[in-house]
């Protein structure tokens, strides 16, 4: 069993824990920032933290494993092999989340959604829609790290490795543009 110190040194390990002043994709700013990639990039890193989220859904009868692209992807299918079950993902097709690739999910199955960071849980709700819809169980909700400290409510079980409080400002409240500092837009998608 991992603990959390355990959780939050390979974070610090990999850089994953970023400090500055960053864009979010919500459009809020932060001085903190989790780039999930720089963890990801560690295959050592992903089979310890995957291996953690399986060992909690281990006795749950997990059939499937399923993640939203594009971190979501390699976690689904790490904590899925480690449990020896099938591994999917949901994309993006016209801005909404959906199966693509023949994929597809059994009433009869019963799912464990996986995601990298959770702050709002838009992405993980959307994962969640398409797994409802298919009328399989969903087991409950697999997380690495939940930005909003605990506050999101997803309606299933949620584990999530690490747990943190991020403070952040609406862009004409910001104190960190207050103080000039050049703002940063990581991550992938545009706001």
């Amino acid at each position: 069993m991992l603990t959390k110190d355990q959780v939050s040194e390979i974070f610090i390990t990999t850089g994953t824990i970023m400090e500055g002043h960053f864009r979010l994709t919500s459009g809020l700013h932060s001085g903190l920032y989790v780039e999930k990639f720089r963890v990801l990039e560690h295959p050592k890193y992903t089979e310890i933290l995957c291996r953690e989220i399986a060992r909690r859904y281990e006795n749950n009868g997990v059939t499937l494993v399923v993640g939203p692209a594009i971190g979501g992807v390699i976690i689904a299918y790490e904590v899925a092999r480690v449990l020896g079950v099938r591994s999917i993902f949901c994309e993006r097709e016209e801005g909404k989340l959906v199966l693509r690739r023949g994929f597809q999910i059994n009433p009869a199955d019963r799912v464990l959604v996986v995601e990298d960071i959770v702050t709002t849980g838009s992405s993980v709700k959307e994962v969640l829609d398409v797994v409802a819809s298919s009328g399989a169980t969903i087991v409950g909700v697999g997380l690495l790290v939940d930005r909003s400290n605990g506050n999101v409510n997803l309606g299933y079980r949620t584990e999530a490795l690490l747990t943190m409080q991020v403070t952040t400002h609406q862009p004409d409240d910001c104190p960190l543009c207050k103080q000039g500092l050049p703002v940063v837009k990581p991550g992938s998608r545009k706001i």
